[in-house]
């Protein structure tokens, strides 16, 4: 096993440029390479066999590796969204909103409202789900769930 491992850094450049014409900068392309290296280990560790013959192993197999650690890469860099704290800071500083004057006017649209859709939001708001109340009170789930986005619809236009 380690013999196989040893084989295969000895390819380390060529694994690095495989994983830059990826698409990686080169930073990323090491660390990926590392990683690798440490999921074939213990791929071998339990038991894969990538040998093809005594002077020879299955580059194929590391390839793969490789490939599938960047397509996971890139998979869960595009659910994170990156923001500039210094847009955030500006953004902050041009609105000045009066969150108390906020809550009020919520507040007072809520005791605007009919009885019915107060309670409904009241109650969905402090936590329970919309099929819980549903089952709770036998009121159709559509019903309670329309009347739910109408009051939080109403409830957005004030802000």
């Amino acid at each position: 096993m380690n013999d196989i491992l040893t084989k295969v850094f000895n390819k380390h450049k060529i694994w690095i440029d495989i994983v830059i014409s990826f698409g990686c900068n080169r930073e990323t392309a090491e660390d990926i390479t590392q990683e690798m290296y440490i999921r074939l280990s213990r791929k071998l560790n339990e038991g894969l066999d990538i040998n093809f013959g005594d002077d020879d192993y299955n580059y194929y197999y590391v390839f793969k590796i490789l490939k599938s650690m960047f397509l996971d890469l890139k998979r869960k860099e595009s659910k994170i969204n990156v923001i500039n704290i210094d847009d955030c800071y500006k953004e902050k500083l041009q609105q000045d909103v009066d969150y108390d004057v906020k809550y009020e006017l919520i507040k007072q649209e809520l005791d605007k409202m009919y009885w019915y859709d107060r309670k409904v939001y009241e109650i969905l708001d402090n936590g329970d789900s919309v099929a819980a109340l549903s089952r709770k009170t036998h009121i159709p789930y559509h019903s309670l769930y329309n009347t739910y986005r109408k009051v939080i619809e109403r409830l957005k236009k004030l802000l």
